[in-house]
């Protein structure tokens, strides 16, 4: 069974290019983005990995932790990085993952219980390892996105996706439709009008189950 909103990440040992780790002390106090691909030196996932690169400065602004992971060796990640700076124009900082037994990727239910890695693997073998999983501070899956190997994602869409979570974590704010930073807001339907009006001033009711008010974050 894969893993669910609201439900706290298993405690995975993880090897990376920038040495070891239990997951949950890696993420810490901070939300965590995790991005797995199916091998390294693959075009799409070189230029997914330098996307992230190029965003260091709104993941620290942010402070939010990023991680990869890959199928393949340290050995070949610290190499594969030369690749995706070079292509980034940005330092790749953030560590990968060495997942080379596929336990981390089966423990995300990425992969089946009973896949492997045949002689001669290719990227096909791990097709599914394309999702990303973004972590609250207290270790529960927020948000997931899983794509196929043949289409890139869209770490803009990951950017704004992290916003609104951050922005409705333990709040009555919730996000409509295409919502950007800064936009309006819809109250929570926990949250009656009165209330809404007093603690947030000017609220505009589409029907009565669906109200805007401005982003109080703003």
């Amino acid at each position: 069974m894969g893993l669910r909103i609201n439900e706290t990440v298993p405690n995975i040992h993880l090897k990376t290019d920038q040495g070891e780790y239990d997951l949950h002390d890696f993420i810490g106090d901070s939300y965590t983005i995790l991005f797995s691909h199916p091998a390294d030196f693959t075009p799409i996932c070189t230029t997914e990995f330098g996307a992230v690169a190029q965003l260091a400065d709104e993941w620290e602004k942010r402070g939010v932790k990023v991680i990869g992971l890959s199928v393949d060796s340290v050995e070949e990640h610290v190499k594969w990085k030369s690749d995706i700076s070079t292509f980034a124009k940005a330092p790749a900082t953030f560590p990968i993952i060495a997942d080379t037994d596929l336990s981390v990727s089966k423990a995300l239910d990425m992969l089946p219980a009973d896949a492997y890695l045949p002689e001669g693997k290719t990227a096909a073998d791990s097709e599914t390892v394309r999702v990303v999983f973004i972590f609250g501070p207290d270790k529960k899956l927020r948000l997931s996105m899983t794509y196929p190997m043949s289409v890139g994602r869209n770490f803009a869409e990951v950017l704004r996706a992290l916003d609104a979570v951050m922005a409705t974590d333990g709040s009555v704010v919730r996000t409509p439709a295409n919502w950007t930073p800064g936009a309006d807001v819809i109250v929570a339907p926990s949250m009656s009008t009165e209330d809404a009006k007093a603690k947030y001033g000017e609220i505009k009711e589409v029907f009565p189950y669906l109200r805007f008010m401005a982003d109080p974050n703003k």
